[in-house]
């Protein structure tokens, strides 16, 4: 029985080794397909269930990560209509359509996309979440503060991670 214990115990590590090397390995083959290989990398190793997910899988917590930024995106937005001067209003109005478009059309068009095995809608919804977040930001270009747009970082986050969804779902055409 002592001798069985060592080989139980090699056994188990090697499996879990090559569980982990197959989770890595695909997530790095899903995220070389991307704009910003690193920011996916993170993404998806921040999400438990992405060791075991396959590509659409990924895909479904890609859009998952862009529901919770552009859910911050809105909260931001939310808070600077409260405390900015009026000049702002209308850009932050324009934001706040740009992002509950992506709330409540595109990640949901995506999420059923990916669920039912229709990559294509899945990949709209996602480059249309892109190109809100750079709505937002453009809406800043007519107003006075344009040089320090209160919502960059939040815009540029929902725009990138987007992308990095676009370029994962792009793997299922």
């Amino acid at each position: 029985m002592m001798m069985k214990l060592p080989f139980i115990i090699l056994t188990l590590l090697q499996m879990h080794g090559i569980t982990q090397i197959k989770e890595q390995t695909l997530i790095e083959a899903a995220c070389s397909n991307t704009p910003n290989f690193d920011l996916c990398v993170a993404t998806l190793r921040d999400f438990p269930l992405s060791a075991t997910a396959d590509v659409a899988g990924l895909g479904l917590i890609l859009v998952d990560a862009v529901n919770s930024k552009a859910e911050a995106a809105m909260s931001a937005v939310e808070e600077l209509r409260r405390r900015r001067d009026p000049g702002m209003r209308e850009a932050l109005d324009q934001c706040w359509i740009s992002y509950k478009a992506v709330i409540a059309a595109d990640v949901p068009e995506a999420v059923a996309a990916l669920t039912k095995g229709v990559p294509k809608f899945a990949e709209s919804g996602m480059s249309d979440a892109a190109w809100e977040a750079e709505i937002c930001e453009g809406s800043f270009g007519n107003t006075a503060a344009a040089a320090a747009t209160p919502l960059s970082g939040v815009n540029k986050e929902v725009h990138d991670l987007a992308e990095v969804a676009v370029g994962v779902i792009r793997i299922l055409l």
